[in-house]
């Protein structure tokens, strides 16, 4: 079975439609993985997630920063941002149903010599240990204490990765590099206020696959997240968020033989 990535849909569902046929129309039985974010930002949130849900078994999704933060949106935990479009799932009849599925979801998966992941890594993690940590955080999520976890999910810091740090503040550390990292320094501090492009860095950081001496080589990362990056597709990394929501593209490649499959979007949300 042909196992192919979909980068950030964002609530574009007729989008998602449309990559997903073409898809199938190429490999019937393709089994699809969505590197976080299927909602927030685009027209149909809720349609997306039932459709992702609904694929079942052929389908996995890990989450995004866009899809934690509708479970604390929908738990009261934060305000809607001014640009959220949820409210569909927040007063659909089902939303109980679909977001105790969302909190089940993986925060990274292995496939083969693959590793999907929403943003990033440290550099300090090799593949296996980002798979460990990504447990650590999807018990606490899964667990009977996961409000109080998602309570204390938000923050910058601490922003460099030490393997002494607890609770919260470790969680809260994996949290932040899985889903919302896009520059770091050589040691692995994490920056968190700029989103331009790779070309962008601030003074003494650079993306965080460029980091000398990265770990995590022993696996190709795969992620979303940075759509001013674009697509990229290098031996050790695979970058898939092209900025459906925005007006660009979505995007899928095959993890067997790196094909890419696009489809245009039209633009529903302003840059701002």
């Amino acid at each position: 079975m042909t196992t192919y990535a979909i980068g950030d849909i964002q609530g574009c569902h007729s989008r998602a439609l449309a990559l997903i046929s073409k898809i199938r129309s190429r490999t019937a039985d393709a089994r699809l993985i969505f590197v976080g974010d299927a909602v927030n930002r685009g027209p149909q949130s809720l349609a997306m997630l039932r459709e992702v849900r609904a694929l079942g078994d052929d389908a996995d999704m890990v989450l995004g920063n866009h899809d934690l933060h509708l479970l604390a949106v929908a738990n009261g935990i934060r305000k809607p941002g001014r640009g959220d479009t949820l409210d569909d799932i927040l007063s659909a009849p089902d939303r109980d149903e679909l977001l105790d599925w969302l909190r089940f979801r993986p925060m990274a998966l292995r496939e083969g010599d693959y590793l999907m992941v929403h943003a990033g890594l440290v550099p300090q993690w090799t593949a296996a240990q980002a798979l460990e940590l990504a447990q650590e955080v999807e018990t606490a999520l899964r667990g009977p204490d996961w409000l109080t976890f998602l309570r204390g999910m938000y923050g910058n810091e601490p922003a460099r990765w030490d393997d002494r740090l607890q609770g919260v503040d470790r969680l809260r550390f994996i949290v932040n590099a899985l889903t919302r990292i896009r520059f770091c320094s050589s040691d692995g501090t994490m920056d968190f206020h700029t989103k331009d492009g790779a070309g962008e860095a601030p003074a003494g950081f650079m993306p965080w696959f460029d980091v000398p001496g990265r770990r995590s080589l022993d696996a190709t990362v795969v992620c979303g997240h940075w759509s001013t990056l674009g697509l990229v597709m290098r031996p050790d990394f695979i970058a898939l968020d092209t900025g459906c929501v925005w007006g660009g593209q979505l995007t899928a490649v095959s993890l067997d033989d790196r094909e890419i499959v696009q489809v245009d979007c039209p633009q529903y949300q302003q840059p701002g």
